[in-house]
């Protein structure tokens, strides 16, 4: 790919696409932001790319000629933790949220707007190099969960947990406020920082996390569900003594 100005300082943005005309317009708005950006056409190009120089977060359009995006997602996420936007054509419900299963952490639904595409990749990014001030300092736990907000790794019984940037952060805010009641909106506002959404991805993520803490997901314990509310944390309870 040509230079198109000095490299950015915002970070590796990684843009998948089949379309040159989105490329251009995605790639030309994210390097105004301040971003270094590299644009590959199909999954196969994208795997490459990011083997040779892994990117800081990939924007990935689920409709590619070969290896699709959502198999793109599965192999990135794979070799290593890397943030994914989502683009795709439709807006059909259920493609949304497999996108997000397979480990995207946002998605945007086309036609977008540039600019907004911009603000998502941003606030992802943020989430992502950010201990959030709110946070006590040192390891939370809740029975026999570990969350440690500065090295950003979580563990159950010892055993380390395999999770993505927003179900980390939703792990951690869940940990920070037992026993409290939180809607799915002001998950949205206070995990993802968002004041506008999909409340499904609150949903999706929930699921996937319940899918990775959880004894048996189909009967939740720890992350229960508040009918007409959302959703809250109930730590399990261990034998402890307490001076």
């Amino acid at each position: 790919m040509s230079e198109r100005g000095a490299p950015g300082s915002g970070g590796r943005i990684l843009v998948v696409d089949d379309d040159p005309t989105v490329a251009e317009v995605v790639t030309g708005y994210l390097e105004r932001a301040g971003f270094s950006v590299e644009h590959a056409a199909d999954g196969l190009d994208a795997l490459r790319r990011a083997g040779e120089r892994w990117p800081d977060l990939v924007v990935l359009d689920l409709m590619l000629p070969g290896l699709d995006g959502l198999e793109a997602c599965r192999r990135l996420r794979a070799v290593g933790p890397v943030p994914v936007i989502m683009l795709t054509a439709r807006g059909d419900e259920e493609e949304r949220i497999t996108g997000l299963e397979v480990g995207a952490d946002d998605y945007v639904t086309k036609p977008f707007s540039p600019r907004e595409l911009v603000l998502r990749v941003e606030s992802v990014l943020r989430r992502g190099r950010r201990a959030a001030p709110a946070v006590p300092r040192g390891v939370l736990r809740a029975g026999d969960l570990a969350v440690d907000p500065a090295t950003r790794r979580a563990s159950r019984a010892g055993v380390e947990l395999a999770l993505t940037l927003r179900e980390f952060d939703l792990l951690a805010y869940f940990v920070q406020y037992p026993g409290t009641a939180h809607s799915r909106e002001d998950l949205m506002r206070r995990v993802w920082g968002w004041d506008f959404g999909d409340l499904s991805t609150v949903t999706v993520h929930v699921r996937r996390l319940r899918a990775k803490i959880e004894d048996d997901p189909a009967r939740p314990s720890l992350i229960q569900t508040v009918w007409g509310v959302g959703y809250r944390f109930e730590p399990e309870r261990t034998e402890e003594t307490t001076a």
